[in-house]
Protein backbone atom coordinates (compact mmCIF):
# COMPACT_ATOMS: atom_id res chain seq x y z
CA UNK A 1 0.00 0.00 0.00
CA UNK A 2 1.99 3.32 -1.08
CA UNK A 3 1.70 6.18 1.16
CA UNK A 4 2.78 9.79 0.07
CA UNK A 5 1.60 13.23 -0.33
CA UNK A 6 1.14 13.40 -4.45
CA UNK A 7 -2.38 14.50 -5.20
CA UNK A 8 -2.36 13.94 -8.90
CA UNK A 9 -1.62 10.24 -8.29
CA UNK A 10 -4.48 9.48 -6.21
CA UNK A 11 -6.64 11.30 -8.89
CA UNK A 12 -5.29 9.07 -11.25
CA UNK A 13 -6.63 6.12 -9.04
CA UNK A 14 -9.64 7.77 -8.55
CA UNK A 15 -10.23 7.99 -12.28
CA UNK A 16 -9.07 3.98 -12.87
CA UNK A 17 -11.93 2.81 -10.37
CA UNK A 18 -8.75 2.80 -7.65
CA UNK A 19 -9.14 3.54 -3.47
CA UNK A 20 -8.25 6.23 -2.30
CA UNK A 21 -7.48 7.51 1.41
CA UNK A 22 -7.37 11.20 1.97
CA UNK A 23 -7.21 13.29 5.11
CA UNK A 24 -10.03 15.39 6.02
CA UNK A 25 -10.56 18.53 8.51
CA UNK A 26 -12.50 15.44 11.13
CA UNK A 27 -10.65 12.11 10.28
CA UNK A 28 -9.45 10.11 7.06
CA UNK A 29 -12.18 9.20 4.26
CA UNK A 30 -12.32 6.38 1.78
CA UNK A 31 -12.55 8.05 -1.60
CA UNK A 32 -13.78 6.37 -5.34
CA UNK A 33 -15.39 7.51 -8.09
CA UNK A 34 -19.38 7.98 -7.23
CA UNK A 35 -20.29 6.91 -10.39
CA UNK A 36 -18.44 3.56 -10.41
CA UNK A 37 -20.31 0.35 -9.53
CA UNK A 38 -16.98 -1.51 -9.52
CA UNK A 39 -15.05 1.22 -6.96
CA UNK A 40 -18.32 1.14 -5.03
CA UNK A 41 -18.13 -2.38 -4.28
CA UNK A 42 -14.56 -1.85 -3.21
CA UNK A 43 -15.68 0.78 -0.74
CA UNK A 44 -18.29 -1.76 0.94
CA UNK A 45 -15.62 -4.50 0.76
CA UNK A 46 -12.91 -2.59 1.98
CA UNK A 47 -14.79 -1.48 5.41
CA UNK A 48 -17.08 -4.40 5.66
CA UNK A 49 -19.80 -2.36 5.47
CA UNK A 50 -23.32 -3.77 4.71
CA UNK A 51 -24.62 -2.53 1.03
CA UNK A 52 -28.22 -1.61 3.19
CA UNK A 53 -26.11 1.53 5.02
CA UNK A 54 -25.67 4.12 2.41
CA UNK A 55 -22.24 5.83 1.96
CA UNK A 56 -22.30 9.75 1.53
CA UNK A 57 -20.25 11.83 -0.97
CA UNK A 58 -17.84 14.66 -1.09
CA UNK A 59 -18.10 17.47 -3.53
CA UNK A 60 -15.38 20.17 -4.22
CA UNK A 61 -17.76 23.18 -4.81
CA UNK A 62 -21.47 23.87 -4.55
CA UNK A 63 -21.87 23.90 -8.42
CA UNK A 64 -20.57 19.65 -8.04
CA UNK A 65 -23.73 19.28 -5.02
CA UNK A 66 -25.92 20.87 -7.47
CA UNK A 67 -25.73 18.56 -10.16
CA UNK A 68 -26.41 15.24 -7.50
CA UNK A 69 -28.94 16.76 -5.48
CA UNK A 70 -32.03 18.80 -5.27
CA UNK A 71 -31.65 22.05 -3.24
CA UNK A 72 -34.52 24.68 -2.14
CA UNK A 73 -34.00 28.14 -1.03
CA UNK A 74 -34.16 27.21 2.70
CA UNK A 75 -31.49 24.35 2.60
CA UNK A 76 -29.72 26.58 0.09
CA UNK A 77 -29.30 28.72 3.36
CA UNK A 78 -28.41 26.48 5.63
CA UNK A 79 -25.55 24.53 3.30
CA UNK A 80 -24.24 28.27 2.86
CA UNK A 81 -23.89 28.76 6.66
CA UNK A 82 -22.38 25.41 7.03
CA UNK A 83 -19.96 24.14 4.14
CA UNK A 84 -17.49 24.34 3.37
CA UNK A 85 -17.09 22.64 7.48
CA UNK A 86 -17.69 19.48 9.00
CA UNK A 87 -21.49 19.13 8.24
CA UNK A 88 -22.91 16.29 6.01
CA UNK A 89 -26.23 17.24 5.10
CA UNK A 90 -28.78 14.23 3.51
CA UNK A 91 -30.76 16.15 0.47
CA UNK A 92 -33.12 14.37 -2.00
CA UNK A 93 -30.86 13.16 -4.97
CA UNK A 94 -31.09 13.52 -8.79
CA UNK A 95 -30.75 10.22 -10.76
CA UNK A 96 -27.26 10.33 -11.51
CA UNK A 97 -26.44 9.52 -7.86
CA UNK A 98 -26.51 5.37 -7.82
CA UNK A 99 -28.53 3.57 -6.31
CA UNK A 100 -25.59 1.35 -4.72
CA UNK A 101 -24.47 4.49 -2.87
CA UNK A 102 -27.97 5.20 -1.24
CA UNK A 103 -28.51 1.45 -0.69
CA UNK A 104 -32.02 2.78 -2.42
CA UNK A 105 -32.81 5.50 -0.97
CA UNK A 106 -33.99 8.99 -2.19
CA UNK A 107 -31.52 10.39 0.11
CA UNK A 108 -28.06 11.20 -0.22
CA UNK A 109 -25.40 12.55 2.24
CA UNK A 110 -23.64 14.99 1.00
CA UNK A 111 -20.18 16.62 2.44
CA UNK A 112 -17.91 19.79 0.95
CA UNK A 113 -14.71 19.60 3.19
CA UNK A 114 -12.84 22.42 4.29
CA UNK A 115 -9.37 20.61 3.76
CA UNK A 116 -7.48 21.99 0.60
CA UNK A 117 -6.19 18.45 -0.29
CA UNK A 118 -9.54 17.06 -0.37
CA UNK A 119 -10.75 19.96 -2.63
CA UNK A 120 -8.02 19.23 -4.81
CA UNK A 121 -7.74 15.41 -5.00
CA UNK A 122 -11.72 15.61 -6.19
CA UNK A 123 -10.95 18.67 -8.34
CA UNK A 124 -7.91 16.65 -9.92
CA UNK A 125 -10.18 13.48 -10.09
CA UNK A 126 -13.15 15.54 -12.13
CA UNK A 127 -16.17 13.35 -10.03
CA UNK A 128 -17.76 13.42 -6.57
CA UNK A 129 -15.92 10.67 -4.43
CA UNK A 130 -16.98 8.70 -1.90
CA UNK A 131 -16.90 10.51 1.75
CA UNK A 132 -16.95 7.78 4.49
CA UNK A 133 -14.74 7.10 7.56
CA UNK A 134 -11.50 5.02 6.63
CA UNK A 135 -12.47 2.20 9.39
CA UNK A 136 -13.85 -1.33 9.63
CA UNK A 137 -17.84 -0.45 9.84
CA UNK A 138 -17.89 -0.19 13.60
CA UNK A 139 -14.51 0.94 14.50
CA UNK A 140 -13.13 4.11 15.84
CA UNK A 141 -12.22 6.06 12.52
CA UNK A 142 -8.34 6.87 12.28
CA UNK A 143 -7.03 10.85 12.63
CA UNK A 144 -3.73 9.68 11.94
CA UNK A 145 -2.05 7.55 8.62
CA UNK A 146 -0.62 5.00 11.68
CA UNK A 147 -4.84 4.32 12.65
CA UNK A 148 -5.56 3.08 9.61
CA UNK A 149 -5.74 -0.58 9.08
CA UNK A 150 -8.11 -0.81 6.11
CA UNK A 151 -6.83 -1.24 2.63
CA UNK A 152 -6.82 1.14 -0.42
CA UNK A 153 -4.36 1.96 -3.64
CA UNK A 154 -2.90 4.83 -2.12
CA UNK A 155 -2.93 6.74 0.76
CA UNK A 156 -2.26 10.54 1.29
CA UNK A 157 -0.99 11.23 4.53
CA UNK A 158 -2.57 14.80 5.63
CA UNK A 159 -0.73 14.52 9.06
CA UNK A 160 -3.22 14.43 12.10
CA UNK A 161 -6.82 15.44 11.06
CA UNK A 162 -9.46 16.58 13.93
CA UNK A 163 -10.40 13.26 15.08
CA UNK A 164 -14.59 13.92 15.61
CA UNK A 165 -16.54 13.22 12.41
CA UNK A 166 -19.19 15.90 10.84
CA UNK A 167 -22.82 16.19 12.63
CA UNK A 168 -25.15 14.52 9.74
CA UNK A 169 -28.20 16.75 9.56
CA UNK A 170 -31.34 15.74 7.22
CA UNK A 171 -32.53 18.40 5.38
CA UNK A 172 -35.56 17.22 4.01
CA UNK A 173 -37.04 15.47 7.11
CA UNK A 174 -35.17 18.40 9.44
CA UNK A 175 -33.52 16.13 11.82
CA UNK A 176 -29.69 15.57 13.10
CA UNK A 177 -28.82 11.88 12.08
CA UNK A 178 -25.18 12.01 13.80
CA UNK A 179 -24.17 13.98 16.60
CA UNK A 180 -20.34 15.07 15.60
CA UNK A 181 -18.38 18.56 14.66
CA UNK A 182 -20.60 21.92 15.51
CA UNK A 183 -23.27 19.45 16.42
CA UNK A 184 -24.65 22.26 18.93
CA UNK A 185 -24.85 25.04 16.25
CA UNK A 186 -26.13 22.45 13.43
CA UNK A 187 -29.04 22.21 16.13
CA UNK A 188 -29.92 26.16 16.26
CA UNK A 189 -29.90 26.72 12.49
CA UNK A 190 -32.05 23.31 12.58
CA UNK A 191 -34.48 25.01 15.43
CA UNK A 192 -35.31 27.62 12.81
CA UNK A 193 -35.15 25.85 9.53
Amino acid sequence: MLIGTDIKKASEIIKKNGIVIYPTETVYGIGANIFSNIALEKVFAIKKRDKDKPVSVAVSDLKMMEDLVYIEEKERYFIQKFLPGPVTVVLNKKDKVPDMLTSGSELVGIRFPLHETTIKLIQLAGVPITSTSANFSGEAPPRSVGEIRVGADYIIDGGECKGQPSTVVDLVNRKIIRIGARFEEVRAALENF
